[in-house]
């Protein structure tokens, strides 16, 4: 917020304000008289020193309480109750004096309370003229924005009066779903019913309405902006209770409408208990701690007491990231200080270095988020996807189970559900590695956690829609009926903590998540949110215009999140357990041989093959891709056998992953 001020310098302008109010004391010292009848100017030589001394010492005063340190323009209550006491103590001075200057024949003690009010409009009263005219001259001199304020709380009033003081937004009404503040004004500006924001937007000729309403849950602020979605009209929401009551933010500090409001969740407050009963003073890992839903795991985690967090991933800046972040933050955290952090670069494919990591720091529980998750692109690597998805989970699960690590929760998607791309189909078979692993003998419990989309998270629909939203559109949408679950990164990082507690070995944790949305729903939703109008063939002078581009390579129109129809309850609400079949481990272990000597040979119909064997439900609707692949197949058949053959003896296609399965 600017501060507009008089081009004089703050020592003469107090000056100037001390010179006043000695003036408007003695001012209000000859009203009083003049009300009484009597005549300030034929009293005596030692009432006038007297008044002098008390005037002088009133002065004091108002310099001791910091009545002249208040900016006149930003003044506020704090400073009404600052004049309030300065001039309550200059009457009582004032009485003194009256009292030692004035015989009992000549006195009239009712000139006591009349100074007290005429001093106090005087004084602040004067104070109060110069805020209305300053605030007058600015806003001639820059019109501020007229906005509606959507909630007369206390939140509502904190936001108008920092509006008022600011040079931005104009505040011309509140609207408020209350009854009883109907028809009232607070600071100034009127209070109306929501059914008066067709009229009130047309009469203000308002382009804005501001939300000031965080106390409200999900569910109240998504009936709210249903209400407020077709009206022509950009919404923007002031920060929650708590970030306001903590001081990271103001309450004048506006911004777009969170997503999450649309989805109308409310989280289910965590259960202490789930929390730390795989993290209170333990040593915990969390494989792809760069990404977005591996940095938010590793924020929860500090939270939760760890004695130690192992920070794994092979994207440096990713890592560098979230380590400088956690670090930072440390000193926040009850007993941070004594929280180690251990930032690694490396892969989860390197066996030898997650073995020696978890020896090295005793390692209790392991969050295996590292993944290809992004489908367009897994189905043009497949062979990378399937290395990275497939043998990266396995060789960090088969580490854990031989240094005994005591909790393995894989970070799992819908998209293993029946899965119609590669992607899907990695990360079912990776679940089905754990699962396997699970039947056998073992200290380490392992289990999975399966949900959708996550809001914020790297390749989100949502940033992708603002950013073409703010640019001009088009929105693009793949099908005007493809669906898709969501939900906030904090929330699914708090559910995944909490399933992982009660694994009991090979469980398959499915989170709620709700009803599933049309994406192109969310997209009319952020349009007519952020104040613009659709553009299609109802509307040709609309602002953005929604495009379908059709579905990419492996996309399906919804997402499931189970197998089969058994499915229980567990202790938390919002996570339930699915009763899924699945391989033997001696079953799935000739698949892996048989992947991982494909994966090795460039071999990509047999990689397709193996998925689709071991895949339940796996039917990909595109031909396998792989730039490897198509390099090494046009050897192939361009060159001769012995061509073909020499190539490969002098070691043109050079293995490059040792063996999981050698005896």
């Amino acid at each position: 917020m600017q501060l507009y001020a008089i081009p004089v310098s703050r020592f003469i302008k107090q000056i100037l304000m001390i010179l006043a109010d000695s003036i408007m004391i003695v001012m209000g010292l000859a009203f009083s008289f003049m009300l009484l009848g009597k005549n300030f100017l034929a009293q005596g030589q030692v009432f006038y020193l007297y008044t002098s001394i008390s005037t002088l010492l009133s002065i004091l005063v108002f310099v001791r309480i910091g009545l002249y340190r208040a900016i006149v323009l930003y003044m506020g209550l704090q400073s009404g109750f600052v004049v309030l006491q300065g001039v309550t103590i200059a009457s009582c001075l004032f009485a003194v004096s009256y009292l030692f200057s004035q015989t009992p024949e000549s006195s009239n003690y009712s000139i006591l309370p009349i100074f007290w009010m005429i001093a106090l409009l005087f004084i602040g009263g004067s104070r109060f003229v110069a805020k209305v005219i300053l605030q007058s001259l600015i806003q001639n001199f820059r019109p501020k924005e007229p906005v509606i304020i959507y909630g007369a709380g206390s939140s509502g009033m904190q936001l108008v009066v920092a509006l008022q003081n600011g040079d931005q937004y104009l505040p011309v009404a509140f609207v408020d779903d209350s009854h009883r503040m109907l028809g009232s004004t607070v600071h100034g500006v009127r209070v109306y019913s929501p059914n008066s924001l067709y009229e009130l937007i047309e009469s203000y000729a308002v382009r804005q309405i501001l939300l000031a309403i965080p106390s409200a849950t999900h569910v109240e602020r998504k009936e709210i902006l249903n209400r407020l979605e077709h009206l022509p009209v950009h919404v923007k929401t002031v920060p929650d209770l708590f970030d306001m009551v903590s001081g990271k933010v103001g309450v004048d500090e506006v911004r777009d409408i969170d997503i999450e409001d649309l989805l109308g969740r409310d989280i289910v407050p965590p259960n202490p208990e789930l929390l730390g009963a795989c993290i209170n003073g333990q040593s915990v890992m969390v494989t792809g701690a760069g990404g977005s839903i591996g940095s938010e795991l590793c924020r929860q985690i500090i939270n939760i007491n760890p004695a130690r967090v192992i920070l794994l991933d092979s994207f440096e800046y990713g890592l560098y990231e979230v380590e400088s972040e956690l670090r930072g933050k440390l000193h926040t955290i009850e007993n941070g200080g004594k929280i180690e952090i251990i930032a690694l670069l490396g892969s989860v494919c390197n066996r030898a270095q997650i073995e020696n990591a978890i020896k090295s720091f005793a390692v209790d529980t392991v969050y295996h988020v590292a993944a290809y998750k992004q489908v367009p692109m897994v189905e043009r690597n497949i062979i990378e996807g399937a290395q990275n998805n497939i043998f990266g989970t396995l060789t960090s699960a088969l580490a854990a189970k031989k240094c005994n690590v005591k909790n393995f929760v894989l970070i799992s998607t819908d998209k293993a559900v029946r899965p119609t791309n590669f992607m899907g189909a990695t990360k079912r078979f990776a679940e089905q590695v754990l699962q396997a692993l699970a039947q056998k003998e073992s200290s380490t419990k392992f289990s999975m956690v399966r949900f959708g989309n996550v809001l914020g998270s790297s390749g989100s629909v949502v940033p992708l829609f603002r950013k073409q939203i703010n640019t001009g559109g088009p929105v693009t949408v793949t099908h005007p009926e493809v669906t898709r679950y969501f939900m906030t990164v904090q929330e699914a990082a708090q559910l995944v903590i909490q399933a992982g507690s009660m694994a009991t070995g090979g469980d398959v944790f499915v989170l709620d998540m709700h009803e599933p949305i049309r994406i192109v729903d969310l997209a009319k939703k952020m349009i007519h949110l952020i104040g613009y109008d659709i553009k299609d063939e109802n509307s040709y002078r609309g602002d953005i215009a929604i495009e379908y581009t059709g579905l990419r390579p492996g996309e399906k129109l919804y997402e499931e999140l189970l197998i089969g129809e058994s499915v229980t309850g567990t202790e938390h609400p919002k996570i339930m357990r699915a009763e899924e079949e699945t391989l033997s481990w001696d079953s799935l272990k000739g698949l892996l041989e048989r992947l991982e000597t494909a994966c090795q040979n460039i071999d990509l119909p047999e990689i397709r093959k193996v998925l689709m064997e071991a895949v339940d439900g796996f039917e990909p609707k595109e031909e396998a891709s792989d730039p490897l692949w198509e390099i090494y197949y046009a050897n192939v058949h361009n060159n001769s056998i012995e061509s073909s053959e020499k190539s490969a003896q002098s070691g043109s296609i050079e293995q490059k992953v040792t063996p999981l399965f050698k005896k």
